[in-house]
């Protein structure tokens, strides 16, 4: 089962987390290439799934209704209920 709060770009996600947070944060769009080329352990498994989510970004959130994902679970939080709920636990020193 495919659940998601809501379906945001990067550059969304940066306002939101700049709203949020109160700080300056910007999205820096990296290839699956790139990101996959990073050495750590998990780096080509995580570029494999950025790029599967850019390949084929209709079915990705096709299988992520948003409206089915709030029938199955009435509390699940949109990602501004989720950072103002969770802003305290992000490390940013």
């Amino acid at each position: 089962v495919g659940i998601a709060g809501e379906h945001l770009t990067g550059a969304e996600m940066a306002e939101k987390c700049s709203r949020g947070l109160g700080i300056t944060c910007a999205y820096n769009a990296v290839s699956a290439d790139t990101y996959r080329s990073f050495g750590f352990p998990g780096a080509d498994d995580l570029g494999n799934m950025f790029q599967f989510n850019h390949d084929f970004a209709d079915e990705f959130c096709k299988a992520r209704d948003i409206d089915e994902s709030r029938r199955l679970n009435p509390a699940l939080l949109d990602f501004d209920a989720w950072l103002a709920q969770n802003k305290a636990r992000i490390p940013l020193a």
